[in-house]
């Protein structure tokens, strides 16, 4: 059976060249591009909290590095450096090589060297932490929102706790949905060249992790504001109901919950000036991402997220979003 080290070396060795020093030593070295602020985020992953145990371990590789990625693309820096550090129950050197496969294809095409890290037995865990680059004082933050800007979304949140319900049994999804939303839970895409599009652009950034009416939330709170969210804006899921005779008005109502609040999506949720909503569409042409505007930022509680339907009338959804502590009360 290989040892800790052989272990590392085998699988996770692999050379850094943006880094002077990489995996090997008490620390690894690096030095920031001149005149850059670094952005410095941790994630951790635990079985059965983040992830169900018989997850492929190579799409576990990818989402690992993947979310910590995310944070980075919220705050619109430049991805440079991860650390990687687990806990594995026991040695199954194909679990761990399919991993490693999965972690460094995500390295690979968003340009990151993983420089150092740790291993332990015990229960399966992950984590990583990720720094990037960003010019001082462009770093896309959450307290930047202002009264009348335009609340907007990426992608198509909800996908992946749509995903996550199919694997769990806990709904039937009809084709080919199961397939899109397995992918966007197991396999999210970090919006890291929609983050670096926003520098100067919007006021106040975040990626979609626990529920898209929790986190536009957290922006209202640090920005010391409340939200109008537009139902009749949102993303399109409805097609997941289907139509006609198949129409599901149940899976409907499901799948709007999972937009709202269901998370892991990945997502990018940011504030910006109307006056900005041509160029905001102009990224979204140039990177092929669809972009929503969802609502806007209103004077109010801070931290007040409403959510209106066609008529303007308030609807109150139950969830919000996840939290890991108020889950278990």
């Amino acid at each position: 059976m290989a040892g800790e080290f052989a272990l590392i070396d085998k699988y996770f060795a692999r050379p850094t060249p943006s880094a002077i020093l990489g995996p090997g030593d008490d620390c690894a070295l690096v030095q920031p591009t001149p005149g850059k602020q670094l952005a410095v985020t941790t994630d951790m992953l635990v079985s059965g909290t983040h992830f169900l145990p018989d997850t492929d371990p190579k799409n576990l590789g990818w989402k690992a590095l993947a979310v910590n990625l995310s944070d980075l693309a919220a705050m619109g820096a430049m991805p440079r450096w991860v650390t990687l550090a687990g806990a594995l129950p026991a040695v199954d050197e194909a679990w761990i090589a399919a991993f490693a496969d999965g972690f460094f294809a995500c390295a690979k095409e968003y340009g990151v060297d993983v420089i150092g890290g740790d291993t332990t037995k015990g229960p399966l865990n992950v984590c990583i932490t990720a720094m990037g680059e960003v010019e001082p004082g462009r770093a896309l933050r959450r307290d930047g929102a202002q009264v009348g800007d335009q609340i907007w979304v990426s992608g198509r949140p909800g996908l992946a706790a749509l995903g996550l319900a199919h694997l769990q049994g806990r709904v039937k999804l009809p084709e080919p949905w199961p397939r899109l939303c397995v992918a966007a839970l197991e396999k999210p895409r970090p919006r890291v060249a929609l983050g670096q599009a926003l520098v100067g652009i919007a006021t106040a950034a975040i990626d979609v992790s626990d529920g898209l009416l929790a986190d536009l939330g957290h922006i209202c709170e640090r920005s010391a504001c409340a939200a109008a969210v537009k139902l009749v804006q949102l993303p399109h899921l409805r097609d997941v109901a289907g139509s006609g005779d198949s129409y599901d008005a149940d899976l409907r109502r499901f799948a709007l919950d999972c937009q709202l609040a269901g998370g892991d999506d990945y997502e990018l949720c940011f504030t910006a000036p109307g006056t900005l909503s041509l160029t905001i569409g102009q990224i979204a042409a140039r990177l092929e991402l669809p972009l929503w505007h969802i609502g806007e930022i209103v004077a109010g509680e801070a931290g007040a997220v409403t959510v209106y339907d066609p008529d303007m009338k308030p609807v109150t959804f139950e969830r919000k979003g996840y939290d890991h502590f108020a889950a278990q009360a």
